[in-house]
């Protein structure tokens, strides 16, 4: 690994652990309970660790596919072994399609419109 990607692997790693010591007060305030020092540093470097099996996982997918992009079916594929993960992420991705095919109707409309103003000029 070169200086550059160590560099850049320590600052994601201190970027999960801030983002879990806020998620972490947070709960703290909601339920009255109090994380050790220790827990968050745990469950920061347990989140790192499984954020980077998913990404090697989907990158695995996508290669499988002959593909370069990740797409949403693969994250699919990765949420399968947990069926709230799963359902949670269908659902998205129905909203996400749902509101692609709205911008698109909108600025068909705004399109037709202008050209109906051109031919009436």
């Amino acid at each position: 690994m070169s200086v550059g990607e160590d560099e850049t692997l320590q600052r994601l790693k201190a970027a999960v652990h801030y983002t879990v010591g806020q998620l972490c007060q947070k709960m703290e305030e909601e339920h009255r309970t109090k994380f050790s020092r220790q827990v968050v540093a745990a469950i920061a470097e347990t989140t790192f660790r499984q954020s980077d099996i998913f990404a090697k996982d989907l990158e695995a997918f996508a290669r499988h596919a002959k593909r370069c992009t990740v797409s949403a079916e693969d994250v699919k594929l990765l949420a399968r072994r947990s069926t709230a993960l799963a359902v949670y992420i269908q659902n998205k991705s129905e909203e996400l399609e749902q509101e692609q095919k709205d911008l698109k109707k909108k600025n068909s409309w705004k399109r037709k419109g202008r050209d109906t103003e051109e031919n009436r000029e």
